[in-house]
């Protein structure tokens, strides 16, 4: 009797394990195929307004400066044969340090006037460009530039790296790094690679990926009714059907969105400010934080209040031009010199640098 039921107990308790686990395995496999099929049915239903709502350029005012008779006109390589077109703007003090400045998406070189002008009183030269497709830069055919970073733009980012560390006067200490909005975004990435660029301060900075879930997540709240849904999903699940969007659009469109998110790690531990504006409608403060989290130290992050996308320099002005020149003068100046900011260093002459190519990253753009 004992030893029958030790039997029958024996079985049942093999028979709940295996139905325990055929549970445990059809739970997690049910889940795995609703989301599948979720997957499915969201890139055959709303993939396609993604891809086109990606491609809308935005409706705001770009500035183009005027062309300054004193300033040194150049033209210069891309490693892909184009010729970019820029300014040199020679400081009229003793040089201290030279400024990369890389402009926003659909601007000009000279545009670099009204941000630049109290860093060249400062003691800094400055140097601007316009990436391909782009003011009196060459052309690339076929290509239709968008407000978001390719690797042309990034390429043509380490070409004006290059460029400065061919000119007789180069300054083998390195540059600062001066970049608006995609500007910033493909000077940061072309930086990551080359150790030349000694500090960093952007405007209007965005990465790809943190800036695309966001809108995935707005854009799936007007085209579809379904709030449960919306709410459930998580952000790696709209990232995931994003990125799809992104590979198709690449190869509509022949080039490559690179991931600022990525590498702005590496930048690291040379200095970084951010600054943002406090009401910018295009890239909320939340979606630059989110890159600015991902940077390492040291760090910092200037919300200009009330300032839309790229304005802030026209709210704070004064104490914009002035804070941007002291953190110049403390990481690219004192930091090399050991000088006091506000004083001259000595011997502000330069020697050439050895070819640039020992000095970029040998990494071709994948566009």
């Amino acid at each position: 009797m004992k030893k029958g039921a030790g039997l029958l107990f024996g079985s049942d308790t093999v028979y709940l394990f295996w139905l325990g686990l055929a549970l445990m395995l059809t739970v997690p496999g049910l889940v795995a195929g609703w989301l599948i099929g979720l997957h499915v049915y969201l890139r055959f239903r709303y993939l396609h307004v993604m891809v086109r709502i990606f491609q809308e350029r935005p409706l705001f005012v770009v500035p183009r400066g005027q062309p300054l008779t004193q300033a040194e006109p150049v033209r210069f390589p891309t490693r892909d044969g184009l010729t970019l077109n820029g300014c040199y703007l020679k400081t009229h003090r003793s040089r201290r340090g030279v400024i990369l400045f890389v402009i926003e998406f659909g601007s000009n070189c000279w545009s670099c006037q009204a941000y630049c002008e109290r860093l060249l009183e400062a003691g800094f030269d400055v140097f601007a460009f316009e990436p391909r497709n782009q003011g009196d830069s060459e052309r690339t055919p076929g290509y239709e530039p968008l407000q978001w970073v390719t690797d042309y733009e990034v390429a043509d980012s380490e070409a004006a790296l290059a460029y400065l560390k061919s000119r007789p006067d180069a300054d083998p200490r390195g540059v600062g790094f001066f970049g608006i909005s995609k500007g910033a975004g493909a000077g940061l990435i072309a930086a990551s690679r080359d150790s030349f660029v000694r500090c960093f301060v952007t405007d209007g900075l965005f990465g790809t990926y943190s800036t695309l879930v966001p809108y995935m997540r707005h854009w799936f709240r007007i085209y579809s009714s379904q709030h449960l849904l919306q709410s459930l999903l998580p952000s790696w699940y709209y990232g995931l059907i994003g990125l799809v969007g992104l590979r198709r659009i690449e190869r509509e469109r022949h080039c490559h969105f690179p991931h600022l998110e990525a590498v702005i790690a590496r930048l690291s531990p040379r200095p970084l400010l951010m600054i943002h504006g406090e009401a910018d409608t295009y890239i909320k403060p939340a979606m630059a934080r989110a890159v600015f989290e991902q940077a390492g130290e040291p760090r910092d992050f200037w919300l200009v209040e009330g300032a839309k996308h790229n304005q802030a320099l026209h709210l704070a002005g004064n104490a914009y031009r002035e804070r941007v020149v002291r953190f110049f003068e403390e990481h690219l100046v004192r930091a090399a010199t050991g000088t006091v900011a506000g004083e001259e260093p000595s011997g502000s002459s330069a020697q050439p640098l050895p070819s640039p190519s020992l000095q970029t990253g040998d990494l071709p753009a994948r566009c």
